[in-house]
């Protein structure tokens, strides 16, 4: 595959007119071959409309580039932590996104053939279509599961602090409530229009889920709602969405809800504990995170319906 590719907007136009997205990764990028052709083969086993959609690839030598289908609203976080840009994420686009994203995470995790945990998923990795339609994308570091595993653990911890469930960044384990986790954080960004990070303090005390968990045990919890909302938005849906978004957070995995629960509205949500996060101290979050091999990891339950025929090796033309 040809492309004419504008590295500095990572777009691209194939010869038949057609505009792509681009995702090029540097010769410096920790992804390597493997990490690479395992998101090209999940990536294209996955049809679902939240999902981003993966066209072509190119892989020689060191240059390693992923086509997309072009989505014109680039990413949430584009929008969502732009003063400038909040604005136009009105509620009913920003409850439509809540939704998409859960709806992605479900064939993820129970519907599609493999169990998928993504790990990595976070606002930039949320692409936007014309109708503000949300897709999951970056596939670099996900985890198969087979039917009867449950968790994994691994010494490469990967990712970003504030997304991460605390037993993920403490002792390497994860499973679908590692995602949960993460899409807990992702909510509680989107109903505030606050950035994880930008609550970093010495003592954590004002971090994003802290300051959540007060505004709902003061009883004030719509004084969360990012201001530029004022009034136009649905009290019951944003009650739930924080309801959803703190249970999302516990610290016991258990306590987390499934992504198929979320989704029923006839399933009465029980009260939420205190949220747990990990906190970095500042030498963490200057020390880069090391990276073991892929392979380094073990699972409490030994998968044993994973297709192995059908996770083959990818050849670009």
């Amino acid at each position: 595959m040809y492309v004419s590719v504008n590295p500095s907007l990572s777009q691209g136009t194939l010869p038949n007119g057609q505009r792509i997205a681009v995702k090029r990764l540097s010769k410096s990028s920790r992804q390597g071959a493997g990490e690479f052709k395992n998101e090209i083969v999940l990536i294209a086993r996955f049809h679902h409309k939240n999902l981003a959609n993966l066209l072509g690839f190119c892989l020689e030598g060191q240059e390693k580039i992923l086509v997309y289908e072009f989505l014109p609203n680039k990413s949430l976080d584009y929008f969502l932590y732009d003063p400038k840009r909040q604005g136009q994420l009105d509620w009913s686009t920003r409850y439509r996104i809540i939704g998409g994203i859960s709806r992605g995470l479900l064939y993820l995790h129970e519907d599609s053939r493999l169990k998928v945990v993504h790990r990595d998923l976070k606002a930039s990795n949320i692409l936007l279509g014309e109708n503000m339609d949300p897709k999951i994308s970056d596939f670099g570091m996900p985890q198969i599961f087979g039917v009867d595993q449950t968790q994994g653990s691994t010494r490469r911890i990967v990712g970003t602090y504030g997304y991460m469930s605390p037993e993920y960044a403490k002792y390497g384990q994860f499973s679908v409530k590692s995602d949960v986790y993460r899409f807990g954080v992702l909510i509680l960004e989107i109903l505030s229009g606050m950035k994880i990070s930008s609550f970093y303090q010495s003592d954590g005390a004002g971090h994003l889920l802290n300051y959540a968990w007060n505004h709902w045990m003061d009883g004030t919890p719509l004084e969360l709602l990012d201001p530029t909302l004022g009034d136009s938005y649905s009290r019951s849906e944003a009650m739930r969405c924080l309801h959803v978004g703190l249970l999302c957070v516990q610290h016991d995995p258990a306590d987390r809800p499934t992504i198929g629960s979320m989704l029923s509205h006839s399933i009465t949500l029980p009260s939420p504990k205190q949220p747990a996060y990990f906190f970095p101290s500042r030498m963490e979050q200057k020390m880069p995170i090391k990276e073991l091999d892929s392979d380094q990891y073990t699972s409490k339950s030994t998968p044993r319906s994973v297709d192995k025929a059908s996770i083959t090796e990818v050849c670009p033309r």
